[in-house]
């Protein structure tokens, strides 16, 4: 006999997955109480990284059902969701994501679809590597510095490099110039032998 699985998630200790369950069984899935895995972590950790999937894939077998609401409970991101969907298709466990009308995500049907949304996560984050360069290109021909922000001016350099000539330890010429150690140290190895 198929099992049926309920996987849950909200982000916050304030919300609820009931709504979730309640969904589920609105779309006529009986799931039983021991097999529903709710649980409350960010978007942001990927699906093999959470507690509750982990725990929830180590109790699925071949021939199984998992039912999720939304596509963003099984990972962060298009390429992890992906990850997910493959992964239990490999032990044999059929996904059904309601928001795609249901559909099982290991059928041919579902396989099509996930491969538009991979397709559309791909362009999306090329276009962001896009937007990324030409905002980079932009402010260099504005003149602007690009990265972190110098610690010491070249006039506090060439203090510090004076200071450890005549003998100043590298952390009493870090407390005189009120930086790290670190970049005293710097300064010092950046210096031709």
């Amino acid at each position: 006999m198929t099992r049926v699985f309920a996987y849950c998630r909200v982000s916050t200790a304030g919300q609820t997955t009931d709504n979730q369950i309640q969904e589920i069984a609105a779309a006529g899935f009986k799931v039983l109480p021991t097999r529903v895995i709710a649980e409350t972590i960010s978007g942001s950790v990927a699906a093999g990284e959470r507690p509750g999937f982990k725990k929830l894939m180590d109790k699925l077998e071949a021939g199984d059902v998992l039912v999720v609401t939304k596509l963003d409970r099984l990972g962060r991101n298009a390429m992890d969701v992906r990850g997910s969907v493959e992964a239990l298709a490999g032990i044999g466990v059929r996904v059904h994501c309601l928001a795609l009308g249901g559909v099982d995500l290991t059928s041919a049907a579902g396989k099509m679809t996930m491969g538009v949304i991979a397709a559309v996560a791909e362009f999306e984050r090329d276009l962001l590597v896009e937007r990324t360069q030409a905002g980079l290109a932009r402010a260099k021909s504005e003149g602007k510095v690009l990265g972190r922000p110098r610690a010491l001016t070249d006039a506090q350099e060439a203090e510090a490099l004076q200071r450890l000539a005549n003998g100043d330890a590298v952390a009493a010429v870090a407390r005189a110039l009120k930086t790290s150690r670190a970049t005293v140290m710097r300064v010092r190895d950046s210096q031709p032998a």
